[in-house]
């Protein structure tokens, strides 16, 4: 089976949910995860924090370093990527998975929102690729992942929510420019997104109790993601890959393993037709 083992990950968002499953299922390999979160204290509404995810990390078999991170500075994402450097000497893979949410119509969306989702989910997004880019450059089977959906300019993924769906979008772009930027060099820059809705604090957020019960756990997207993330980074890049597909072209049929409630059929998440 390919591994993750001594590989080192930094990834955004890692404290909860999909970006700490993700971490989980590279621990269980023994590779080394930097936590890069905001997420210090523990939240009244939100479970986990940085340190919390840092222990299970360890406990799956890995290592972790929890750095208190804000993706709207890129002084903090500088400061979190040259602790990783001088901890684990390098970076392997940097996954983009921190993002903000709202669908809101255009009049319902305060600036203020508009300017939190664009900052985590496009900018967030750009400027830890560059940061982490230098080190990608040096590394064996370098990968940029980002939890981010295919293009799909149909108008009814914007209508409802134009502001969400540019933020995820602009994602979904720095998967598209830079694959074709670094192919040369070898580093591999992909796209995953779900099939149905996942169990995560957004779903429960948007949906609460029964969308979270029609819908998948995050350990589906942390196992299309290993896959992805030790494949060749020289073949398998500029991608827009779907969690079930991925794994249905690894031989998995059993998809009621992932689901929250067994015989409840997963409801299908946004931007797929």
């Amino acid at each position: 089976m390919p591994s993750l083992e001594g590989k080192v990950l930094f990834i955004t968002g890692a404290s909860r949910g999909i970006g700490k499953a993700i971490a989980l299922r590279a621990a269980r390999d023994g590779a080394k995860i930097v936590i890069a979160a905001k997420t210090a204290e523990p939240h009244p509404k939100l479970p986990g924090t940085i340190f919390t995810a840092a222990q299970e990390i360890e406990a799956a078999g890995g290592k972790a370093l929890p750095l208190m991170v804000d993706i709207r500075s890129e002084e903090q994402i500088a400061q979190a990527v040259a602790k990783t450097v001088e901890t684990f000497g390098g970076i392997d893979i940097c996954v983009n998975n921190a993002s903000a949410i709202s669908l809101t119509g255009t009049l319902e969306t305060p600036m203020k929102r508009f300017d939190l989702m664009h900052s985590i989910n496009m900018r967030g997004t750009f400027a830890t690729s560059q940061a982490c880019l230098p080190h990608l450059l040096l590394a064996k089977n370098p990968h940029i992942l980002n939890l981010s959906p295919p293009l799909n300019m149909s108008p009814k993924w914007f209508q409802n929510h134009v502001a969400y769906t540019m933020a995820k979008y602009g994602m979904s772009m720095c998967v598209l420019g830079m694959a074709a930027e670094f192919k040369e060099q070898g580093v591999a820059v992909n796209a995953l997104w779900p099939r149905t809705t996942i169990a995560t604090a957004a779903i429960n957020m948007v949906g609460g109790e029964e969308m979270m019960r029609q819908s998948r756990k995050p350990e589906i997207i942390a196992d299309a993601a290993h896959s992805i993330l030790t494949s060749d980074s020289r073949t398998c890049t500029g991608n827009f890959f779907i969690d079930e597909d991925v794994l249905r072209a690894h031989g998995v049929t059993d998809f009621e393993q992932y689901a929250m409630e067994k015989g409840v059929e997963p409801l299908p998440d946004y931007f797929l037709d």
